[in-house]
């Protein structure tokens, strides 16, 4: 069986938004990136914390997940977000840019389309600070009809925590336990 995919989305998850006095989690670094079509006297500043680089690292070394950037920073994720973490080059699901004003326009996450149509029927968890209740309804739904699937969701202002990880990384192994049986 191959790994579930470790879909992982970036901001409200490795970047927490500010909190309401536009403070992030004093265990994050502040670094200055130049995404695609920007130039660099024009940066984006990203607060990253660099314990998530180790953390992931260790989901991914033990082999229970194939890691997938989910984000709105696509590739960018790979090439800006990943080695400020310490993280290996990683492939991303090729999001479109959709001209919405709201992360939910149909009621849910706007990437789930895209996302359902790439994943197939392949498992997966998927972390994401923006999912609403028709996204749980949707991973609910997967995994009835035999395709695991797990959401996790980090408060935004707080991003990626390690209970994170210990919930996916028990999660994949209990999959992997179920299929050697």
């Amino acid at each position: 069986m191959r790994p579930p995919y470790l879909l992982l989305d970036v901001d409200g998850v490795l970047i927490p938004f500010p909190d309401e006095h536009g403070s992030t989690p004093t265990t994050h670094a502040r670094h200055d990136v130049v995404p695609a079509g920007r130039s660099a006297d024009n940066p984006v500043t990203v607060w990253l914390d660099p314990a998530h680089g180790r953390l992931l690292m260790n989901v991914i070394r033990a082999g229970l997940v194939t890691p997938v950037w989910c984000t709105s920073w696509r590739q960018d994720a790979a090439t800006l977000i990943g080695p400020l973490l310490g993280l290996p080059p990683l492939p991303h699901v090729d999001l479109p840019r959709p001209q919405i004003t709201t992360s939910h326009p149909n009621g849910y996450l706007w990437k789930r389309d895209h996302v359902d149509a790439w994943l197939a029927d392949a498992p997966a968890v998927w972390i994401d600070d923006d999912f609403t209740s028709l996204d749980h309804a949707w991973a609910a739904e997967r995994a009835a009809r035999g395709t695991a699937t797990l959401l996790v969701q980090p408060d935004p202002h707080l991003g990626l925590q390690p209970e994170h990880l210990t919930e996916v990384t028990k999660w994949a192994s209990q999959l992997t336990a179920a299929h050697a049986a």
